[in-house]
């Protein structure tokens, strides 16, 4: 059934991010099998899909099924490279820049708005460009905000998101490490 219409990988995902089931073993394997599926599927169907994603209650489980599928690789690759970027642990004791991400849209509200939770996907995807290590070791992410804020478009704008969400997130996202202390 994916092959007539790759859209439904999303909303097989979508819907167990809603409903909070998980999805059978060999229909799992279909959704990974099937990924490529997206990369024939329009940018505006893919983020009316993902955006149901985001904003669903469970949306950390969500966008963990995307990465864990291979889907999210067709429409945000870049995410892929935040798996594994280790952070200083004295500020992220949590691990890696993924799973922090994965734990900040974890906590947003049930009702949290999309722009608010596209912003919290994408503050940090600049980390992993932006990564250097000092000679004493100490891991630092220089610039990530603002560059952040240009990768955040470009995705933004790949997916078709309307210019006021495009201008709400790159903002918020340009500016989050002002708010690091409150």
């Amino acid at each position: 059934r994916f092959n007539e219409d790759g859209l439904r990988l999303l909303r097989a995902v979508r819907f167990a991010a809603r409903l909070g089931f998980a999805i059978e073993p060999s229909t799992d394997a279909a959704l990974r099998g099937c990924a490529p599926l997206l990369d024939r599927i329009s940018p505006e169907r893919i983020r009316d899909e993902f955006s149901r994603i985001l904003t669903s209650p469970r949306r950390r489980h969500g966008v963990e099924h995307l990465v864990e599928t291979g889907l999210i690789d067709h429409f945000i690759p870049e995410l892929a490279a935040t798996i594994g970027c280790d952070q200083p642990p004295e500020w992220h004791p949590e691990g890696d820049v993924f799973i922090h991400t994965m734990i900040m849209l974890g906590m947003l509200a049930e009702d949290a708005p999309l722009d608010l939770c596209l912003a919290v996907l994408l503050h940090d995807i600049a980390k992993p460009p932006c990564r250097s290590v000092d000679p004493d070791g100490r891991i630092r992410f220089n610039g990530h905000d603002a560059m952040g804020a240009e990768m955040s478009e470009t995705i933004l704008r790949r997916l078709r998101y309307p210019n006021d969400t495009v201008a709400a997130v790159t903002s918020m996202v340009a500016r989050h490490m002002q708010f690091m202390n409150v």
